[in-house]
């Protein structure tokens, strides 16, 4: 047919010999395939170089050679480009009269031609080399090649890449602190709400405040442990989200931040009170993020009201401030100690929370008139906070410790579940029973 292959049907198994093999046989296929492959490419590299040194893709009309093999080809355009490139610099070529003429890039030329290395490593060093060329001898370049070469057998195109860039740190330090300093100039970070209305932030950290961000962030991204065999179902992107969330509760509650008008920074959300005291579902306004102008329905500014550093401003119906919070609204210290205690991160039953800034939320809402006092209070992570409010699971104290009871919608049998984790004085009382007693002490003498 003219050099066209023919493509069977999908769903018809072509070599049934495959099933048949062992998994050593399997491992086998694979890698055989993966060296044919590569040696049908380095075949390929040094035909497209001769094409190039021919002129084909100008007598054919194309633009360029990247345009030629990627019409030619039917490959996307960054793999024409990295094929062409890396034709061009790692590939030996002969003159008309018959002179070899040695690759620009030789180390990288004998990987290839022996399968050692793929394009996409190529490709690296080829623009490492590129990028180190004005800054370094031909010495430091050729050895450089010769190492990443070497190298790249070990390393994926990605730590290639990172091996390169230290590789520029470590030939012109003065060139990377240059650069350094330039990122700290142009850093910048920008935020604006969108047409529905979510807040939108576009960033550009230098390297030091970059590092930073990922280490404060990566630990609170984290995915939540396993519960009842089903892992976390967020995203990576919406594990960020929530993190940032969680970093900024971090914030809000720390006293180093600035005090402005004496005060420690909080939100402000304004609602009427009939708003804020209907129930969920029924006819009412929503109230307003007051820094932002935004709406806010009244279900979330009771779950903020709980012990967020949210300061709900609840107006009459002249709407004038009818109350600015309440004094004992939100777990003083001494209360948070007490929780922390007894119900650690999150009393939520499985929850295992890295440490944060949990939320002491009321069993009976503060705006319900609940006391601020330890036996209507339960810890909970930002997580299960929100869920206990959206889902509406019931919590009581049996003998101080929380039960959680789910919704129909969680769980039809209503089973309760206990929260919270043993205490040391509950392991000690285990240990009693179990051991008969504390041990005399003259055995440690």
């Amino acid at each position: 047919m003219d050099g066209l292959a023919v493509i069977s049907d999908p769903g018809v198994d072509t070599h049934p010999a495959v099933a048949a093999r062992s998994d050593e046989e399997l491992l086998a296929a694979i890698r055989d395939a993966e060296a044919s492959m590569r040696a049908a490419m380095a075949v390929q590299l040094r035909a497209i170089a001769e094409a190039e040194d021919r002129g084909l893709p100008t007598a054919q009309s194309a633009r360029s050679t990247e345009a030629w093999l990627k019409s030619m080809l039917n490959i996307a355009g960054g793999e024409a480009k990295s094929r062409a490139m890396v034709a061009r610099l790692a590939t030996e070529r002969t003159t008309p009269e018959g002179t070899p003429v040695p690759a620009e890039l030789p180390a990288t030329a004998r990987a290839i031609a022996s399968g050692t290395i793929t394009v996409p490593h190529a490709r690296v060093i080829a623009d490492g080399i590129r990028r180190l060329a004005p800054i370094s001898t031909a010495a430091e370049l050729e050895q450089a090649e010769t190492m990443l070469a070497g190298c790249a057998a070990e390393h994926s195109p990605h730590q290639l890449s990172r091996l390169v860039e230290r590789t520029r740190y470590h030939l012109d330090q003065d060139g990377a602190y240059c650069e350094e300093e330039t990122q700290r100039v142009i850093r910048e970070l920008n935020y604006g709400i969108a047409a529905d209305g979510m807040t939108v932030i576009n960033a550009r950290l230098d390297r030091e405040t970059g590092a930073k961000f990922r280490a404060v962030l990566q630990p609170l991204a984290a995915p939540r442990p396993t519960t009842d065999g089903e892992l976390d179902p967020r995203s990576p992107a919406q594990r960020n989200a929530d993190a940032l969330d969680a970093l900024l509760d971090i914030a809000i509650v720390s006293d180093k931040l600035p005090r402005p008008g004496g005060q420690r920074p909080h939100i402000a959300v304004t609602i009427d009170f009939n708003d804020l005291a209907r129930a969920l579902g029924s006819d009412g306004l929503p109230g307003t993020l007051t820094a932002t102008g935004q709406p806010i329905t009244a279900e979330n500014v009771r779950r903020l009201a709980c012990d967020a550093e949210v300061l709900p401003v609840v107006l009459g119906s002249d709407n004038l401030p009818l109350n600015v919070g309440r004094a004992e609204r939100t777990a003083p210290p001494h209360l948070r100690a007490a929780l922390l205690l007894r119900d650690d991160t999150c009393a939520f039953p499985s929850c295992d929370r890295p440490p944060g800034t949990p939320e002491a939320h009321h069993l009976t809402s503060w705006i319900d008139g609940g006391a601020t006092e330890l036996n209507n209070l339960v810890m909970l992570c930002g997580h299960h906070h929100r869920a206990v409010h959206s889902q509406r699971w019931t919590i009581r104290l049996e003998e101080g410790r929380p039960v959680f009871t789910p919704p129909s919608t969680v769980d039809p049998s209503g089973r309760p579940r206990p929260g919270g984790r043993p205490t040391g004085s509950e392991h000690n009382d285990i240990l009693r029973r179990a051991m008969g007693g504390p041990a005399d002490s003259s055995a440690c003498a």
